[in-house]
């Protein structure tokens, strides 16, 4: 597919990104690789807007420079977007108890703490995003390492198998002693790179995920 056709396809799907003004994103396409500019009204839009953009096919990468823009009736003060968050997380099943901890400056959230699984850390953020006056989600949450070496790695040559978007043949998985995963090998588009990236997470004691994996 052709920059110019990733343009429109990328254009199209922004179509049905809920509460986004097209004028107010600019969007080009070089090499497969889609640059988005502009300003949304939330958090939650531009994450939608980049999600938007990942669907296409033949995108090899998003650089994302889109800017929170909240309308002056929807800004919140910092105290009362931070009671709203913890009360999200606490009543959110996913989570262990006071695991989280949250704080925010000028509609900046961050969490800290440590969880059990790699979910976890994304369940967190997935239940803040959509908060009113939530301008940007820093995640510091670190995974709790529980399982042998071994162990991660099995997981994660299962997981990579079953992934139906995935040739588990054509990645190559590591594992180091500080459950730091190292991937390799090629994959066909951006939608397999997240696949494999996701499958490589969902292992238990997962650390942190190197990522040496080219889109050919």
């Amino acid at each position: 597919m052709s920059d110019r056709e990733l343009l429109q396809e990328v254009l199209d799907q922004l179509e049905f990104v809920p509460g986004v003004e097209k004028t107010d994103i600019q969007v080009s396409v070089r090499d497969g690789i889609v640059a988005l500019a502009g300003h949304v009204t939330s958090y939650g839009q531009k994450m939608a807007v980049e999600r938007a953009a990942r669907r296409v096919g033949g995108v090899r990468a998003i650089a994302q420079e889109l800017e929170v823009k909240l309308p002056e009736a929807a800004m919140i003060p910092d105290d009362e977007i931070a009671r709203r968050a913890v009360n999200v997380l606490k009543w959110n099943s996913m989570l262990p108890c006071d695991a989280v901890q949250v704080s925010v400056s000028n509609g900046w959230i961050t969490l800290s703490g440590e969880v059990e699984w790699q979910y976890q850390r994304s369940v967190a953020e997935d239940a803040i995003r959509p908060l009113p006056g939530v301008i940007a989600v820093i995640n510091k949450l670190t995974v709790k390492p529980h399982v042998r070496v071994d162990d991660v790695k099995q997981k994660i040559g299962e997981a990579l198998k079953q992934s139906a978007e995935a040739e588990a043949n054509r990645i190559n998985v590591f594992v180091s002693d500080d459950g730091t995963v190292i991937l390799d090998g090629k994959v066909r588009d951006s939608q397999e790179h997240t696949a494999v990236r996701n499958a490589a997470w969902s292992a238990p004691g997962v650390q942190h995920v190197l990522d040496h994996l080219t889109i050919a």
